[in-house]
């Protein structure tokens, strides 16, 4: 049987893996009967010419690999936001036509990215919801957090299931309906698989960090703190992931003699960092949108098994064997793991993807209508 779902997601489909990747990869390779058309976010021409940086057009359709059966998309903004609901019907109309030149009359539309809430009507195919961070506890400006919460109330009453990846947004958006916890998950045997030291990684000890630096999460007066702290120590933090943070901060973090961004890596590389690191970094702010998170981090840091320390957020504050310590002992914390080489751990009964793809293969076939509701959503 063809099962053809479209993906609405909030990141592009590049060699910096989240969870949309890992589910939709898990999808494609244990059924030869499934299609996926994943819809990238826009390019935007004219914030490119804003912010002085050549305008591009998005890539359009092209084929993604798994013998054709993945197709990406990315449309072209070609209007602001600011410009409302038309700016909102040139987007749906454009993946609405990639989706009819596939020849696709039904199918599951697969949304991460609340901004695509217009897709709901405009297919109107069986949706399924899949919140990973409650964007509506983001700190954005007045209009921008009104669309992102009308959006996702929108969502939360229209679609067919909703999956959330952590505790916290169980209780949130299961106080009106039906939801299903399908947390994140590791390749456990990727991750465990020795591998040699990236030759970029600085000489001496290094407290690192892997993730998207992003004012959202990352505490970058934090980070410059433990920055000095590790230089006192002879080491440096170094941070793995792209670069989302404002012009300051990024000047700010490039100014410090201890900080090395080595920018984003391939997801078949990060094993390799986070083995040869000496201790592992989570300097988060604590707020109610980090509080929404299941960091992938975290099974991602327990599989390699180094040392970790944490600011107290979700999932590493609950997590045994790890060093969580406010902001103000965070640096210092660091320190000490740099101070000398320490074994790494082995953490039991880590989840794996293969898992949570069979829980949301099944969600798929939930709302298409070819499965009952199964026992144990919340």
């Amino acid at each position: 049987m063809t099962r053809r779902i479209v993906v609405a997601s909030l990141e592009a489909w590049d060699g910096v893996w989240r969870r949309n990747q890992y589910l939709v990869d898990g999808l494609l390779d244990s059924d030869p009967g499934t299609r996926v058309l994943f819809v990238e976010p826009p390019s935007d021409p004219l914030h490119d010419a804003l912010t002085g940086h050549s305008p591009r057009r998005g890539r359009g359709s092209r084929v993604g690999g798994y013998d054709g059966r993945l197709v990406l998309h990315q449309p072209t903004k070609a209007l602001p936001r600011i410009a409302g609901p038309l700016a909102d019907a040139l987007l749906t109309r454009d993946v609405v036509a990639a989706v009819r030149r596939l020849g696709w009359s039904d199918g599951v539309l697969w949304i991460n990215d609340p901004a695509a809430v217009p897709l709901v009507n405009a297919l109107g195919w069986p949706v399924v919801y899949d919140v990973t961070d409650d964007w509506v506890q983001a700190e954005r400006t007045g209009r921008q957090h009104s669309r992102i919460a009308a959006a996702d109330r929108m969502l939360l009453e229209l679609s067919s299931e909703v999956v959330v990846c952590s505790p916290a947004l169980a209780s949130t958006k299961g106080a009106s309906r039906r939801v299903h916890l399908i947390p994140n998950a590791v390749d456990v045997e990727r991750y465990r698989l020795g591998v040699p030291r990236p030759g970029d990684l600085p000489d001496g000890p290094v407290a690192l960090y892997v993730g998207t630096l992003h004012e959202d999460r990352l505490d970058v007066d934090l980070v410059l703190r433990t920055a000095d702290a590790a230089a006192a120590s002879g080491g440096s933090v170094v941070l793995v992931g792209p670069d989302a943070l404002g012009a300051r901060n990024r000047e700010r973090l490039a100014a410090h003699p201890g900080v090395v961004a080595l920018g984003a890596r391939e997801h078949d590389a990060v094993p390799g960092y986070l083995q040869h690191a000496n201790v592992l970094l989570v300097p988060h702010v604590v707020t109610a949108f980090t509080e929404s998170l299941d960091p992938i981090k975290l099974y991602e840091y327990l599989a390699v098994g180094r040392p970790v320390v944490s600011t107290p957020v979700a999932g590493f504050r609950e997590t045994k064997g790890l060093t969580v310590a406010r902001s103000d002992a965070f640096p210092g914390a660091v320190a000490l793991d740099l101070a000398e080489w320490r074994p790494s751990v082995e953490y039991d009964d880590l989840p794996d993807w293969r898992e949570r793809v069979a829980a949301f293969g099944d969600v798929i076939e939930t709302a298409s209508g070819t499965r009952t509701p199964r026992e144990g959503a919340t």
